[in-house]
């Protein structure tokens, strides 16, 4: 073989492409199949129950304050439409303090079911979309302290939160529910006395509606970023979420916020001659 043969065959050598690299995805090839950039963070029941156990007895008040004290001023505070579904003024037993599992629905554009042959055919039909498009995957999240918060379908009336699936959800430890959207059944929810922060009330079902397209990933509820693991803290001044890397500061300030303030009251009750409530001890 002659030497310049040799040369040229080096060179196309060098210039093939393995099968391997032939085969490689470029970098638009991957995002077109889809690709999420912010990671979720996974925390263990006992290191959710350590950073509750922090933030026990403050309000959404002392927590802005302590966000405020960390460099994080109107950072996590949600739209006030976002507000209880109701109030306990005597023991606050809706005001929520817990760990954040996500949950994220969208308007569907597939087409409606229309008028079917039968109620069976529809009930069919629904349940398939329950099951297979609408499902609640996040159930299997929730544990104690969990606070489910849910980016819905919000213009859409629909009524993904409802009397039943709520107390289920409670049953397995959670605390509460904060939805940028809305809810069904809400005169039996305030009677069963589950936390609910919502929009306004919805109506319709999922079926024909929304569908189920994340879980557990970043979202965006009242305008703000939540993140699974974030605390979240909601009264009747509204809803807060605190960052999970700044968590353990922002409660600490807050807690010598709410002592002094509780303090100072206690001072005014008695000039008033006010009995003590459980918001002075």
């Amino acid at each position: 073989m002659r030497r310049s043969t040799r040369v040229l065959l080096s060179i196309l050598t060098a210039l093939s492409v393995s099968p391997a690299a032939a085969q490689s995805p470029s970098p638009a090839d991957e995002l077109r199949t889809g690709k999420s950039f912010i990671e979720t963070t996974t925390y263990s029941a006992e290191d959710d129950k350590r950073l509750l156990q922090l933030f026990q007895g403050l309000r959404v008040a002392d927590v802005t304050d302590g966000m405020d004290a960390v460099g994080l001023q109107n950072v996590g505070l949600m739209d006030p439409e976002i507000h209880p579904l109701w109030k306990d003024t005597e023991n606050y037993a809706h005001r929520i303090i817990g760990i954040a599992v996500t949950a994220r629905y969208v308007p569907t554009n597939r087409a409606a079911a229309g008028r079917m042959a039968s109620t069976d055919e529809y009930d069919t039909w629904a349940g398939r979309w329950y099951n297979e498009l609408s499902s609640e995957p996040f159930t299997a999240l929730l544990r104690e302290g969990s606070v489910l918060v849910v980016d819905d379908a919000s213009d859409v009336d629909v009524g993904s939160i409802g009397s039943n699936n709520i107390m289920g959800w409670k049953v397995q430890g959670m605390v509460g529910v904060v939805t940028n959207a809305t809810a069904r059944d809400t005169d039996e929810i305030i009677t069963e006395r589950v936390p609910l922060y919502f929009r306004r009330p919805g109506r319709g079902i999922r079926p024909g509606r929304n569908e189920i397209e994340s879980v557990n990933r970043p979202i965006v509820c009242g305008g703000v970023l939540v993140m699974p693991g974030d605390v979240i803290v909601g009264d009747g001044d509204g809803v807060v979420v605190v960052p999970r890397a700044q968590a353990e500061a922002v409660a600490r300030y807050a807690h010598g916020v709410i002592e002094k303030d509780k303090a100072a009251r206690r001072k005014l009750y008695e000039q008033l001659k006010l009995p003590p409530d459980p918001s002075v001890k």
